[in-house]
């Protein structure tokens, strides 16, 4: 029988042997010890990671300025009343932390706790951006159906022409939402799957062929001719046919209706090795009115939007669409556009 062994801390002086400082290095977020001055002892290598250099001596409230920071630290010492504020550094990048101050021991000493809440505030307003989005892009076409309904039930019910009218715009909008619906749909599978490398070989020059000749009645009705040659060899990089046929069908599908004032749309596919690896790059070029470069960073956002008659009639989630799927397959999206002189947009793929 084997006996348990009661492990009694009063019996050894391990732990008071322990130092602040190897307590505080153990510890993966930022923490500063001070004494009742104010003024830094020690500062943890994830403290000076966070918020650069804190030599001994430095005074807690002129490195950290902001008011709440300054009431925790003077009620802290003040009162010795342990607390906790929110803290939040816009420069050189926007950060958020919750601060715990307490004192610690008889001694004198405080210590200050940063718990980075940066990556859990940036989701917690993507989710709402999106709710509130999507929300929005659902009720403006259900707004619009249900004002034709009534106006169909009443005023316009014996008007033949009206009703036709009226019929033929609440079909557009229900074709809208169910778009809008197919995309939410598709953007949530790409995310929910996990990263996986494949093991299928994908013939770049096939999948984009199929994806021009799908989109044909596309290019015709916008008054588009695509120009495109497959090449004479397959050019394979590893992936998901379903999911790359996805990406050039946005991309196809944006160049032909947004850029239908340039006439034509160019589609080349290359090999290069300029860069760590070799890539195959798939360019799909409009001559259409081109993207402001103010937007340019923003447009693979979900729901972002340059606003034009035609683009308000997208779902707006397209391109961060395109963004996750090439995310997935190592790849990476560039675009080059000016006012007046069309776009392009390069999918980078890692070559077999």
């Amino acid at each position: 029988m084997v006996q348990a062994t009661e492990l009694r801390i009063g019996d050894s002086d391990e732990i008071d042997m322990l130092s602040a400082r190897e307590l505080a290095a153990a510890v993966p977020e930022p923490i500063v010890i001070f004494d009742a001055r104010g003024a830094a002892l020690h500062a943890n290598q994830a403290a000076i990671a966070a918020f650069g250099q804190i030599p001994p001596g430095t005074l807690l409230h002129h490195k950290f300025r902001t008011p709440e920071m300054q009431q925790l630290i003077v009620g802290l010492l003040g009162e010795r009343r342990p607390g906790a504020i929110d803290y939040s550094e816009r420069v050189p990048i926007e950060r958020a932390f919750r601060v715990s101050a307490a004192p610690v021991g008889a001694r004198g000493l405080f210590v200050v706790h940063f718990k980075d809440q940066s990556e859990t505030r940036r989701i917690d307003r993507m989710r709402a951006d999106f709710i509130a989005n999507a929300s929005h892009e659902l009720r403006t076409p259900l707004a619009s159906i249900s004002g034709f309904i009534e106006t169909l039930r009443g005023p316009a019910r014996n008007d033949e022409k009206a009703r036709d009218n009226f019929l033929q715009i609440m079909q557009a909008q229900t074709e809208r939402m169910a778009r809008l619906i197919d995309d939410l749909l598709s953007l949530s599978r790409i995310e929910m799957k996990p990263y996986m490398r494949s093991e299928a070989r994908i013939d770049l020059g096939e999948v984009v062929a199929g994806v021009v000749e799908s989109l044909g009645h596309l290019a015709r009705e916008s008054g588009v001719d695509v120009f495109y040659t497959r090449p004479n060899e397959p050019v394979l990089v590893p992936g998901s046919r379903d999911e790359l046929i996805q990406v050039f069908e946005n991309l196809v599908e944006n160049a032909c209706k947004y850029g239908a004032s340039g006439g034509k749309v160019e589609i080349e596919i290359n090999r290069t090795s300029a860069g760590p690896i070799p890539e195959v790059a798939v360019t799909v070029r409009d001559f259409g009115p081109g993207i402001a470069e103010e937007h340019i960073p923003r447009i693979t956002e979900r729901f972002y939007r340059v606003e034009t008659t035609v683009t308000r009639r997208g779902t707006g989630l397209g391109l961060a669409i395109v963004k996750h799927i090439l995310t997935r397959h190592e790849g990476r999206l560039t675009v080059k556009s000016r006012l007046g002189e069309g776009s392009a947009f390069t999918v980078h793929l890692p070559a077999e």
